[in-house]
């Protein structure tokens, strides 16, 4: 495809990038405040930007000709230097549970997934941020597949137009969790933008609280997002102190715990909500008493709330799922300290659309996808010889 030539233009301190005509625009990738630089650079009044925005996210009409509020002549210029492109549904699979997972194709060619999550009245999607994720965790499935590049802000917020498209009027999205492939703090400006338009009243109309962006812990982002966004935080945690945490997110070597609960504290000062800590329950890994009583004293002065994990297994992981009574003694021991624990219940699993699952279709730029699998080869080929010693050892 070819690019288009930008200009940059800036909006409130940050910069927004439109094309010269006659290439044309996605409008997607605009929030409210982009869309109105936009039309007053093309001479038009900055409202026809409220008209837009509402003809494409509320209603999803997509089609300039057939939002009559706007002059015909806007209509007719809108067809020439803009249009409104969502990613495409590749795949989809529906869950026994009700769970449906969409697997969506860039224009790039790489693919990402989505999630929708009903239980109850609420109905939950599970945003990816990137093609791939950056980031090591060795426990996530989508670490697996490497990194490519950020999503724009059209192909995040593509990804709930999709959505709701698919799921209305059968089911009303509630709420978004910027839970999905990828870091979001990696990508912020494009994910602020199109939080944004999630909160916009003229778009989506869910409030701060029914936003979320999960992180695995990049310090100086999180500060940013608190200077940009006031949206709720989860923080991937998984580990109590920064021996084990260096293992499984290799991202604490840079940001370590310390830090990172300092920048947690600052982000809700002020405000009443709690932090959603999250703790993948890994047999034999995290899951001891010892480690329930170390993340008790972590969480101390911070007000937090926990979401326990049971491990979802992808092929060749080493790790299993801690066992359900051993999930509820670690429970046991935060909720009598105080904290509020909850248990995650595993959904879509049957579809691998669970937590840490997710893993589209990755062109990999940092061959992590190679290390991972000569690191299997290894760990199966210590796994044969540890059998036949085992062997060995009964004759």
């Amino acid at each position: 495809m070819k690019k288009p030539i930008l200009t940059q233009i800036s909006v409130n301190e940050h910069l927004y990038s439109v094309p010269d005509a006659p290439e044309k625009l996605n409008l997607l990738d605009l929030d409210r405040e982009a869309l109105e630089a936009w039309f007053v650079e093309l001479g038009e009044k900055a409202f026809h930007a409220r008209q837009v925005l509402k003809w494409i996210h509320k209603h999803q009409v997509t089609d300039f000709d057939a939002m009559t509020d706007i002059g015909k002549s806007l209509r007719a210029k809108l067809q020439d230097i803009a249009y409104v492109r969502m990613p495409e549904i590749a795949v989809e699979q529906a869950s026994e549970d009700g769970t449906r997972k969409w697997l969506m194709e860039l224009e790039c060619g790489n693919r990402i997934e989505t999630v929708f999550i009903p239980d109850g009245y609420r109905g939950t999607l599970c945003v990816s941020s990137q093609v791939g994720c950056a980031l090591d965790c060795t426990f996530c499935s989508t670490a697996r597949q490497g990194f490519n590049r950020n999503l724009s802000v059209a192909e995040i917020i593509g990804q709930v137009w999709v959505a709701k498209r698919e799921i209305s009027p059968e089911r009303p999205l509630t709420n978004i969790v910027m839970m999905g492939m990828g870091e979001p703090l990696a990508n912020l400006e494009n994910v602020v933008a199109a939080m944004g338009i999630m909160m916009d009243d003229l778009a989506y109309e869910l409030s701060k609280r029914r936003v979320t962006l999960s992180t695995a812990g990049i310090v100086p982002a999180l500060d940013r997002l608190k200077a940009l966004s006031d949206v709720s935080l989860a923080v991937s945690l998984h580990a109590p102190d920064d021996e084990l945490r260096d293992q499984l997110v290799p991202l604490n070597r840079k940001y370590p715990i310390r830090e990172l609960m300092a920048a947690c504290r600052r982000y809700v000062a002020g405000d009443r909500r709690k932090v959603t800590f999250e703790y993948v329950m890994l047999d034999g890994v995290n899951d001891s008493d010892r480690h329930a009583r170390q993340l008790v004293k972590l969480l101390q002065g911070i007000p937090a709330k926990v979401n326990l994990i049971p491990f979802n297994p992808f092929p060749t992981t080493r790790f299993k799922r801690s066992s359900a009574q051993r999930i509820e003694a670690f429970q046991a021991i935060l909720m009598r300290a105080g904290l509020i624990t909850i248990t995650r219940r595993t959904r879509g699993d049957d579809i691998d659309a669970a937590c840490g699952q997710l893993v589209g279709r990755v062109t990999d730029r940092s061959r992590r996808h190679l290390r991972s699998a000569k690191r299997d080869l290894r760990n199966l080929e210590t796994a044969a010889v540890n059998k036949v010693e085992l062997e060995k050892n009964r004759l």
